[in-house]
């Protein structure tokens, strides 16, 4: 199914959101959840899978449905579309502080792998499945990178990230990178989990016991604040029960 052409807008600095256009009968997809807001004459409704395959049974359906469970995500996608005359507008944001980053799947080869929680919302078209990781390690090791969702098609999809996004172009290159800060790369990279050090560094480095590698030619996603991190550092840093009680 050739993905709906959506003409976009991303609005804000560190706390961003993307509003789409869409003409009449245009839809976009998003994780349920995430609209912020939509003009009168934008219809929704939530269903099983993303619409990208109109004619997959129930079956088909149920078994999206349960690779979708394994994710962590909702089982559900919304569907927005236009039902009104002229251009309709909806707005999306993420449920933590960050960027959003428009992808056009036409030039990542009509393939993306992502984060499990990376994606925001995409063009009508575009199919969202789960992509495993090839080898044991990085499925043992990979922490947040274990699970990596799958985004196919040709249009506009909109990924979230947290903190400063940097985008690098590898050329043969192989990088190392904390698993949790990768948000997106182009399916021709690939990806593994490598020990981090020597065992001193492994246990007192503090950056984790494995690091994931990318290595290829194309494009890669980066974020300097991974929620996890984030939130690891706010519970971290909260007083432990009963300090501040009185004798």
């Amino acid at each position: 199914m050739k993905s709906h052409e959506v003409d976009y807008q991303i609005y804000g600095d560190d706390l961003q959101f993307v509003e789409v256009e869409l003409d009449p009968q245009e839809t976009v997809i998003a994780e349920a959840g995430a609209m912020m807001y939509m003009e009168d004459g934008i219809g929704f409704a939530t269903k099983m899978g993303d619409g990208s395959q109109p004619d997959q049974g129930f079956l088909g359906k149920l078994g999206s449905l349960a690779k979708r469970a394994i994710t962590g995500e909702s089982l559900f996608i919304t569907h927005f579309t236009n039902n009104g005359q002229g251009k309709k507008k909806v707005a999306f944001s993420a449920a933590y502080p960050g960027k959003v980053v428009p992808i056009d799947l036409d030039s990542t080869g009509g393939e993306l792998l992502c984060q499990k929680e990376a994606f925001l919302a995409a063009a009508l078209g575009t199919e969202i499945s789960i992509a495993f990781t090839r080898k044991l390690g990085a499925g043992l090791f990979g922490g947040e990178g274990f699970i990596l969702q799958k985004l196919k098609g040709d249009g506009n999809v909109f990924i979230h990230a947290g903190g400063t996004i940097v985008e690098k172009r590898l050329n043969g290159e192989k990088l190392r990178v904390d698993t949790g800060c990768i948000v997106a790369f182009e399916s021709k990279i690939s990806y593994d989990i490598e020990r981090a050090g020597n065992l001193k560094s492994m246990l007192f480095g503090g950056e984790g016991l494995f690091l994931a590698t990318l290595q290829g030619t194309g494009r890669v996603w980066l974020q300097s604040l991974p929620f996890s991190r984030l939130a690891d550092r706010v519970v971290a840093s909260m007083p432990t029960t009963g300090s501040n009680s009185r004798d």
